[in-house]
């Protein structure tokens, strides 16, 4: 099996998550079945979306770059990164390695596209919005979408950054708004799109019947890039 590198911090908790699904997704009956995996865990990566709506913020592309390398050099032989808005530099990053770099949002939307969805609704970082990045991957895959209307998106922000990321219990209703307006204009899925709203899934169980967390898919394509055996029942994420 191929040596998985992770680019982490981008929050510690998302990283942990990912390190625990890839574990629980794969099908292993002794410790050396398991995934070789590195993780470089470095909150100290300047923020995202910041840097994304205001370019005079610091850029977190040079720190990405370093950690790539590091982890590049100390023999991963995969990397992903389990932060959906530093897929705005992956054309940067990947280019700058020699080794595979799984596109978290482009895995996305494949997965939405092998389960037959066919429109889906984004919920993600405003910077993750701005940028387009799930927008360009589902046209990509032949897949309409929605957003959320203004109040939606600053509610969903406000989930990720005032509850997650700090530390607290995520606000159910602030989620159950914003998903319900994306069903509500006709969505047959909705994407978790910011690894701080995969937390909300792990946290509260939502159903897999029209929700696909970006993270496990990422997880799933570790499992796979790497050589490991996918559990059966990860092989369909979204129902």
């Amino acid at each position: 099996m191929e040596t998985l590198g992770i680019i982490g911090g981008m929050g510690p908790m998302a990283t942990a998550y990912l390190l625990e699904l890839i574990i629980q997704m794969t099908d292993a009956k002794t410790d050396q079945e398991h995934l070789n995996i590195m993780v470089l865990n470095n909150p100290q990566v300047p923020d995202r979306t910041a840097y994304i709506l205001d370019q005079s913020k610091a850029s977190p592309l040079p720190v990405l770059h370093q950690m790539a390398h590091t982890l590049e050099t100390m023999g991963a032989r995969v990397l992903c990164a389990p932060c959906v808005t530093s897929h705005y530099f992956y054309r940067e990053l990947s280019e700058g390695v020699s080794v595979p770099f799984l596109h978290m949002v482009e895995e996305t939307a494949r997965e939405l596209q092998a389960a037959g969805k066919k429109k889906a609704g984004i919920l993600a970082t405003t910077g993750t919005v701005k940028t387009g990045l799930f927008q360009t991957a589902l046209e990509k895959f032949g897949l309409e979408y929605a957003l959320p209307g203004e109040k939606a998106q600053t509610l969903t922000m406000s989930l990720i950054y005032d509850d997650i990321k700090a530390g607290r219990p995520a606000n159910m209703d602030k989620f159950r708004r914003a998903s319900d307006e994306l069903f509500d204009a006709g969505c047959d899925s909705v994407i978790l799109g910011c690894t701080e709203l995969s937390l909300v899934k792990k946290d509260t169980h939502l159903p897999a019947l029209g929700f696909l967390d970006a993270l496990e898919v990422l997880s799933k394509r570790c499992v796979e890039a790497c050589g490991g055996k996918l559990k059966a029942e990860y092989r369909q994420l979204i129902s």
